[in-house]
């Protein structure tokens, strides 16, 4: 049920540099007898060194450590909860300072920012939430339309947030993030969209959808078409929960999959054992895929009034950089920063995404500027 792809890895760009290395420099010592074995010996020692430096690091931090890279732990029972019309939502909430809500893609979780967090956490107040039907929140029996999790997104800014927040999206988070962005102006400072959702309209007009449904397609057709895709879906929603299954699906959007690993793959099954969610994946399939065509990135642009930034893995199958350079010609307060990756930059090279962002909302001097609006 999640976002992302694989194809033979090609090297992570190169645009940003991890700036937080440590480095452990050892005294200087001689040896009367350089051999074989002193060599390694002192190669044993160094490497030793290294790593116990590394797990005093990583210990002190109270968060998995991942090849040099703080990540957030994965706990099964979730972290924060939110009562929203009725539904428990799931949420994050890390460090100190300007907030920013980041917001995952299909079938993903707030744990989909896991290399994320606790590095914007050191500078800003960091929440992330789970989107109502996805992750460790409820799995609703609702319509779902894209508008129900622009109201989610809305109330969690009125009343966990409390204050105007930046908001980062990816894919349909990202058009989430984008739709709340231009309906509350005075709740958002700015966004940041990394392979985001959306279509822009078609220049030929609308579709027409003024005629009425005949009797033989309103009681034959249209109940042998729900009975129809209730079994294609269905036997799609077991294949979807299978954890090989979900690792090939990420592989295929992840160019380089070294992250593609069991706790993201965890992240994805563990809710979808939830009795409800095959009945809610069958809803998004048929009722939002069909409904979020009525909703056109031109038209939500035009409404926007913040500042815009585009994170886009130009590697992505599913979305291109073409859409990017599209959005940033439409809106002219865009800033683009293109990356060798997939359509989940942030968890595949999140080194590089974590720099550009911490760059973007430092150069916006929201603490100066916002906090008192």
């Amino acid at each position: 049920m999640s976002t992302s792809c694989a194809v033979p890895a090609p090297v992570r760009s190169k645009l940003f540099i991890n700036p937080h290395q440590h480095r452990f420099v050892l005294p200087r010592r001689t040896y009367q007898h350089r051999n074989k074995c002193g060599m390694l010996r002192r190669n044993f020692t160094l490497k030793g060194v290294v790593a116990a430096g590394v797990s005093v690091v990583c210990s002190a931090l109270n968060t998995d450590c991942v090849g040099g890279m703080e990540r957030l732990p994965l706990k099964p029972e979730g972290y924060n909860f939110w009562t929203w019309r009725g539904h428990r939502i799931h949420y994050v909430e890390q460090g100190d300072g300007f907030p920013i809500v980041l917001i995952h893609g299909f079938g993903a979780s707030a744990f989909h920012w896991r290399y994320n967090i606790p590095e914007l956490a050191k500078g800003y107040k960091v929440y992330a939430i789970d989107l109502l039907g996805f992750g460790w929140s409820d799995k609703a029996m609702i319509e779902y339309d894209a508008m129900v999790w622009r109201d989610q997104v809305a109330d969690f800014l009125k009343e966990i947030v409390k204050e105007p927040a930046v908001l980062v999206g990816n894919s349909l988070g990202g058009f989430t993030a984008l739709v709340t962005a231009a309906d509350l102006p005075e709740e958002v400072a700015a966004v940041a969209l990394l392979n985001s959702a959306g279509q822009f309209g078609d220049a030929s007009g609308e579709t027409d959808t003024s005629s009425e449904e005949t009797f033989l397609q309103k009681f034959l057709l249209k109940p042998l078409k729900e009975v129809f895709q209730r079994i294609v879906l269905g036997f799609l929603f077991w294949q979807s929960k299978q954890p090989a299954r979900v690792k090939s699906v990420l592989q295929s959007v992840y160019i380089n999959a070294t992250n593609v690993d069991d706790y993201l793959v965890e992240s994805i099954t563990r809710p979808a054992a939830d009795p409800n969610a095959g009945e809610v994946y069958y809803r998004l399939m048929t009722r939002f895929m069909s409904n979020q065509t009525k909703y056109k990135l031109d038209s939500v642009l035009s409404r926007l009034t913040c500042p815009l930034l585009l994170l886009w893995g130009d590697l992505d199958p599913w979305v291109g950089p073409a859409k990017a350079l599209r959005i940033k010609e439409f809106y002219a307060n865009t800033s683009l920063v293109n990356l060798q990756a997939g359509h989940c930059p942030h968890d595949e090279v999140p080194e590089e995404v974590n720099k550009a962002l911490v760059n973007w909302l430092s150069s916006l001097k929201l603490n100066a500027s916002l906090q008192t609006v």
